[in-house]
């Protein structure tokens, strides 16, 4: 018994998972199941997980950036003369902002269960091909018209990305890792705002080359450089641990007996994950209470989220600064909140817990808004609104791969979690319809209605948190009373999260 818990499919605070949180023990001399033969007694769990991060991480941190750069940078377009070149009103630009997140939302269940049919390393540089044309092209467009036809396949083409990387993060790290990965990458959304405004200064600076006013140039140069990337991505992106030719066969082995134990190993009986297909599960996904009352969380960061993404500069600008100026201004927001993502996902995966840091991080973001109201109320003092609009910002970041990464926990069996990370990300997005109309242009410059809808939604989010925290803990209290052995393995493995032998990630 001793030599079973110094084996490395165990781990030590500190290892990369909390104590609390276990991994399997199996006899080092006897191979896990999944891997008849294989030694498994040498593996070093940090040296494994470097390897991974290594391997994975930078290219899911770098498409994410793209998909997040190409989707925002309308708004740098605006402010660069977009609106005025097409002849637009207020309301049309709005349309072509909202437009993107219905195909954006109807296209991302399909796409995630596509995505281990048909592979991780051909789906996501596929569709990456796909988006970076249509944003290329969109640098061409003449009218109101043909800019909203853009983004509505803009949003078909991005649908499947981020939904499935986040479900790519699921199929290598186990639960009590996978925030601090989600962050990783997920920063790259912050870099990609600041990157964004950085980049969007210079390119405006092309103004006239080639007959096209500087605003084109945004949208042309970063879509080819999308598709740059995708054709990069075909051959360094990898499928699945069981088929990482960077780790060995011990190492492979390791990784996939954890990954399938790791919803019951606090329950006393090991009950492996199933990992085939029915349509059953997906089912289960549309049905599941934990994604709808998770939906309004998810809403209560994505709503100011997207609001300052597609907003921020324009807020900036009418706040008296100059366009390059503005675009300047959102970089030192973006970069302190990737930072922030990344400290807070590391502490809440070495304590185990989530729902702490996503109350936190929400309570940040109202304090920021109500700073907001409050400042532009008041008139006359852009300085505090920039920094109510920075605060909120950096409570926004942490907490969404927090949200992302709770739900993903607590969601069982393989290709349920796969269709229903992708409904609670979808359905989630749908803020981004709504958040594209919250700041009006008829609100300028104060944006006291768009604060102020900002506000409503995290308020209603925080009471998710609370009763996805509650509800959490006495299903886990009823689940601990439960007698061992009421069903055989086959059928806890079948029911997946609903299994007593399941414990809810709080």
């Amino acid at each position: 018994m001793a030599s079973m818990m110094r084996n490395p499919l165990t781990t030590t605070h500190n290892d990369s998972y909390p104590e609390k949180f276990p991994l399997p023990a199996t006899d080092p001399k006897e191979p896990p199941p999944d891997y008849p033969g294989v030694d498994t007694s040498g593996v070093d769990p940090k040296k494994v997980l470097l390897k991974m991060d290594l391997h994975l991480i930078p290219m899911l941190a770098l498409l994410y950036l793209l998909s997040f750069l190409d989707r925002g940078n309308i708004g740098n377009a605006r402010i660069e003369g977009l609106v005025e070149s097409l002849n637009m009103t207020g309301p049309q630009y709005n349309w072509c902002l909202t437009v993107f997140f219905f195909t954006y939302c109807a296209f991302e269940v399909p796409s995630n269960l596509l995505l281990k049919r048909l592979r991780p390393s051909i789906w996501l540089p596929s569709i990456m091909v796909a988006w970076g044309t249509v944003m290329t092209l969109m640098g061409i467009v003449q009218d109101f018209k043909g800019l909203l036809i853009a983004r509505i396949f803009l949003g078909v083409t991005e649908a499947g990305l981020y939904p499935g990387v986040a479900y790519y993060i699921t199929m290598w790290y186990c639960r009590t890792e996978a925030q601090f990965r989600q962050a990783m990458f997920f920063s790259a959304a912050s870099v990609a705002g600041a990157f964004s405004g950085l980049l969007a200064f210079a390119i405006a600076k092309m103004d006239g080359v080639g007959g096209y006013e500087g605003w084109r140039w945004i949208f042309i140069l970063e879509g080819i450089l999308t598709v740059v990337v995708a054709i990069i991505a075909f051959f360094t992106i990898y499928d699945f641990p069981e088929t990482a030719k960077f780790l060995t066969e011990p190492e492979r082995a390791w990784v996939v007996h954890r990954l399938r134990y790791q919803g019951s190993k606090d329950s006393g009986q090991m009950v492996a994950e199933s990992e085939h297909f029915k349509w059953r599960y997906v089912r289960e996904a549309f049905t599941d209470w934990q994604i709808y009352l998770g939906l309004w969380m998810y809403w209560g960061i994505v709503c100011p989220l997207y609001g300052t993404s597609l907003f921020l500069p324009t807020i900036i600008r009418e706040l008296g600064y100059t366009s390059s100026t503005a675009q300047l201004l959102t970089v030192p927001i973006y970069i302190t909140a990737a930072i922030l993502a990344v400290i807070v996902a590391w502490f809440s995966d070495r304590s185990g817990q989530r729902s702490p840091y996503i109350f936190t991080c929400m309570c940040v973001i109202t304090i920021g808004f109500i700073i907001c109201i409050s400042a532009s109320a008041h008139g006359g003092v852009p300085g505090v609104v920039y920094a109510g609009i920075f605060i909120a910002v950096c409570g926004i970041y942490p907490a969404f791969p927090g949200n992302v990464t709770w739900i993903s926990n607590n969601l069982a069996g393989s290709y349920k979690r796969s269709a229903g990370m992708a409904i609670h990300i979808g359905m989630g997005n749908l803020a981004g319809a709504m958040a594209s109309n919250f700041y009006r242009s008829s609100d300028g410059p104060k944006y006291i209605l768009g604060h102020a809808l900002e506000l409503a939604f995290v308020a209603v989010g925080l009471c998710a948190v609370v009763g996805l925290r509650w509800n959490y803990g006495r299903i886990n209290g009823k689940r601990e009373q439960m007698p061992l052995g009421e069903y055989s393995d086959a059928e806890n493995s079948e029911k997946g999260d609903r299994a007593p032998t399941f414990r809810y990630v709080l």
